[in-house]
């Protein structure tokens, strides 16, 4: 199986911890020059210098707000050429649908969707005049099952899929790729500080609101657990590998079997 990306360049979004981060570790793995992205410096310094614990890696960062079209100009112009982007930046939170308003609808389609729209606009043309490239879009279960505690993340998500499976439609008879992954609920870092505030909100305790992720919202999980980054990430590494040539305009799930189609 060839796993090599040995010369490519890779763009990891959202890459300085969670499932962005055990990307950037595997494609570095795998030889890719990757390069890190975060809104702050900080957080860009701290990622790299950790992923430049092995070191016969190359990683380099970038700091640049997504939602700003400045920063993703910039971001563009110190890095005018990539061979896999992997669009991963984005964020959720809870609430209800009657409180949601419409600057928080637009911030989220701002990162979730509009950031990844922005970037593959730049950077697939030269993956076609190349002759190869690989794009993957980190979507999620919600967009295929829109939960109504976070409706406009699960509909962000559903339309990160349509858009995934549409510009796949330009690669027709090329040797880039276009796909999209869909992770169910992932222990990242973030988790648990949402789980303590969300427990105290619910005057219940952290096992009973972690318990109540599979056996309330999420009851058809298969695997009745949270997945781990890194497990997500072996999926995205792999559909940005050579070996991954037959698969494209797919949503690839990672969700720990939460969804139910079998097509």
């Amino acid at each position: 199986m060839n796993l090599n990306l040995n010369g490519q360049v890779a763009l990891v979004t959202g890459s300085t911890k969670g499932i962005g981060f055990a990307v950037a570790a595997g494609l570095a793995s795998m030889g890719a020059e990757v390069v890190v992205q975060g809104r702050s410096q900080r957080s860009v310094d701290a990622a790299v210098e950790a992923l430049r614990v092995d070191q016969d890696v190359h990683v380099r960062g970038i700091a640049a707000d997504l939602t700003i079209a400045s920063d993703i100009s910039r971001l563009c112009e110190e890095l005018p050429r990539i061979d896999v982007l992997v669009n991963n930046a984005g964020f959720y939170n809870q609430k209800d649908f009657f409180q949601i308003t419409d600057d928080e609808w637009d911030e989220m389609f701002r990162l979730n969707l509009m950031s990844g729209v922005c970037l593959t606009r730049h950077y697939l043309q030269g993956m076609l005049d190349k002759g190869w490239g690989r794009i993957v879009n980190v979507s999620s279960e919600s967009g295929v099952f829109i939960p109504k505690e976070m409706i406009h993340y699960g509909v962000s998500k559903a339309a990160q899929l349509a858009f995934s499976r549409g510009v796949a439609e330009l690669t027709a008879g090329t040797n880039v790729t276009v796909n999209s992954v869909l992770p169910g609920p992932t222990w990242v870092e973030t988790t648990s500080d949402q789980i303590k505030q969300r427990a105290l909100e619910q005057n219940v305790s952290e096992r009973e609101l972690m318990a109540r992720t599979f056996s309330t919202r999420r009851p058809t999980s298969l695997i009745q657990r949270y997945t781990t980054p890194e497990e997500v990430a072996n999926v995205i590494c792999f559909l940005c590998s050579p070996a991954a040539a037959a698969t494209n305009g797919a949503p690839i799930r990672a969700d720990g079997g939460i969804v139910r189609t079998f097509a």
